[in-house]
């Protein structure tokens, strides 16, 4: 018994080891992701014909990601997913506010789950292995509201006053859809708590804007390219 038990020990840790090699891979690439979407999309918000040649960029490095998954996804039991969830959890938030991002610059509508599972080249429902977990999601759907309000900031710098206005909106209604959940996680439930300073922030962005007689040139432009 203690040979047998020896031997599941150094399988176990093998296993470990190979499961952090491939969590080092995938946050490798999503920090590469992180650089493109975060850094040169900013850059260029002041020229929105761009914006839609960077998300395309963006979505070619997902292939990359998609490439990755394929290969942790198998290093896994199924039965055995949340025995390693830890391993990967906090990239899968990551991936899932980058994806988020980019359909919000594309569309300024919210990514759903099923649609973040496709681009990532993962499974939305559990029963059918390596999953987006819905918490996850949840949490990288909270990143991407503290990146808006950011977004909110920086287009004023550039001169695009519709786009706080049209941020505003889309938070205050993601904040609704939150409030209808019950939230039992604790870590998740810290997340949703920060909403209200994304809100909050944003809704000063747009007094701002009021106060300085920006809002009706932003309305007066609401019309013209996003």
């Amino acid at each position: 018994l203690p040979l047998r038990a020896t031997g599941l020990t150094l399988q176990f840790i093998l296993t470990l080891q190979q499961s952090l090699r491939e969590q080092v891979v995938v946050h490798c690439v999503c920090n590469n992701l992180g650089h493109i979407i975060r850094l040169k999309l900013h850059e260029c918000i002041a020229f929105a014909g761009s914006i839609p040649k960077k998300c395309q960029k963006a979505r070619e490095h997902f292939g990359t990601v998609r490439t990755q998954m394929e290969s942790l996804k198998t290093k896994f039991p199924a039965d055995q997913y949340y025995r390693f969830h830890e391993h990967w959890r906090f990239v899968l938030q990551r991936l899932v506010f980058l994806a988020a991002f980019v359909v919000y610059l594309e569309s300024e509508t919210l990514v759903t789950r099923e649609a973040v599972a496709e681009i990532l080249g993962i499974e939305a429902d559990r029963e059918r292995g390596f999953h987006l977990d819905i918490e996850d999601y949840l949490s990288g759907v909270l990143t991407l509201a503290s990146e808006l309000a950011r977004l909110a900031v920086n287009s004023v710098t550039a001169g695009d006053y519709s786009r706080p206005l049209r941020i505003s909106t889309f938070i205050n209604e993601l904040d609704s859809g939150f409030r209808l959940l019950n939230l039992k996680n604790d870590s998740l439930r810290k997340r949703y708590d920060g909403l209200k300073y994304d809100v909050k922030k944003i809704e000063e962005v747009v007094y701002d804007l009021s106060i300085r007689g920006l809002n009706k040139e932003a309305t007066v432009g609401a019309g013209g390219e996003k």
